[in-house]
């Protein structure tokens, strides 16, 4: 049986390498390619699962909420005080409840934990104009934060079961309160 005749192999392009041999760039120029190309992966990577998850509805995590560290109240020293009275004010409240504990439902517990209207009127020492711009600033954070719907500081206090949210309020009320100039 006579063996067919070769048939013409088709047209083909040359081919041509992506990139030069290994040998011929330097560390460097290869590792600026691969960090090219991991970008762009990336970059695509983050694209596709922003088209995957784009129909699930979330809300905003706050840092502060998730991250925690272990804190020893005892050995850490107060902050440098702001130099405006209600800020100042505010920060050492916020010092006092890091470092006594903070509480829900009552001014001060049993083992000096207190509330944030407990802490701010503590640290107030008597002076009534100076607790109530305190406590107003701090409403005015809470309501920046969380709506109109919160009617009071203790209110707010006794909606949560952990003090970090609330101590969390009072630290930014002290910003606000220095921005303010107050």
């Amino acid at each position: 049986m006579p063996h067919p005749a070769p048939v013409a192999a088709p047209h083909r392009l040359p081919e041509f390498s992506a990139a030069p041999p290994v040998g011929d760039l330097s560390l460097e120029a290869r590792l600026a390619a691969v960090d090219a190309a991991m970008t762009i992966r990336l970059e695509e990577a983050a694209v596709a699962h922003e088209v995957r998850t784009a129909h699930i509805p979330t809300e905003p995590v706050a840092l502060a909420d998730v991250i925690t560290v272990p804190l020893t109240p005892t050995l850490q020293p107060p902050p440098a005080p702001y130099p405006t009275p209600v800020a100042a004010l505010l920060q050492r409240a916020h010092h006092r409840l890091t470092t006594s504990g903070w509480c829900s439902g009552t001014l001060v517990d049993a083992h000096g934990a207190r509330c944030l209207y407990g802490a701010i009127h503590a640290e107030a020492r008597g002076d009534q104009t100076l607790e109530s711009r305190g406590l107003e600033v701090l409403m005015d954070a809470i309501r920046r934060q969380f709506g109109d719907d919160v009617d009071s500081v203790p209110s707010f206090n006794d909606a949560w079961g952990t003090g970090r949210v609330p101590m969390r309020m009072v630290d930014q009320a002290a910003g606000l309160a220095d921005a303010r100039g107050l």
